[in-house]
């Protein structure tokens, strides 16, 4: 029986994994971020281009970006379906030259893509770490959930009680002075 990997191996191993995925991604023709509800690609282009020289489709499933006349750069299946209305191409000037900017809007804006196309090599998801979202950005009712896991987070931290102990505590207290004559040396709470 193969005994699992030691933390040092396992560190190893997957710094040889994120080392792999970071060549394979910079190889591609075309560079590319994302957030939980959308992915950015940038596709660099030779400075002589034009808007009407390029081929660009989005559809619900699928990407090409071309030069007409020219082999595709990109062009394949999605991982997953995009707003077609809510997503948009431009060609910008960049310092060192000129881009195709595509902005991709995920239907479910709840999972992460390994990839832009299917046929190209896929990042592991499981290591991406999210930026953090502000409260702010919440509706109300999950808002109020979020903070109050984070106020029970905090108390749990420093030994305090969490909201929902503090509201026994504060009913035990309170019923401890409408009946004096108890006593509660041996009460437990749990």
């Amino acid at each position: 029986m193969a005994s699992s990997p030691t933390p040092s191996e396992r560190e190893k191993a997957d710094a040889e994994l994120k080392a792999k995925e970071a060549e394979e991604q910079a190889n591609l023709p075309y560079k590319w971020t994302q957030t939980i509800k959308d992915v950015d690609v940038t596709v660099p282009v030779p400075a002589n281009i034009k808007g009407r020289d390029l081929d660009v489709k989005l559809t619900k499933t699928k990407l090409k970006v071309a030069i007409k006349g020219q082999e595709p750069i990109i062009d394949g299946d999605l991982p997953k379906a995009i707003h077609v209305d809510e997503s948009t191409w431009t060609l910008e000037t960049t310092k060192d030259g000129k881009e195709v900017s595509i902005h991709l809007d995920k239907v479910n804006q709840m999972e992460w893509w390994p990839h832009v196309i299917t046929s190209a090599p896929a990042i592991d998801t499981s290591k991406i770490q999210p930026e953090n979202s502000k409260l702010s950005d919440l509706e109300g009712e999950t808002r109020q959930m979020v903070e109050k896991m984070m106020f029970d987070q905090r108390q749990k931290e420093m030994g305090l009680p969490t909201s929902d102990e503090q509201k026994k505590l504060d009913i035990l207290e309170k019923f401890k002075s409408q009946h004096p004559e108890m006593d509660f040396s041996n009460a437990k709470i749990s």
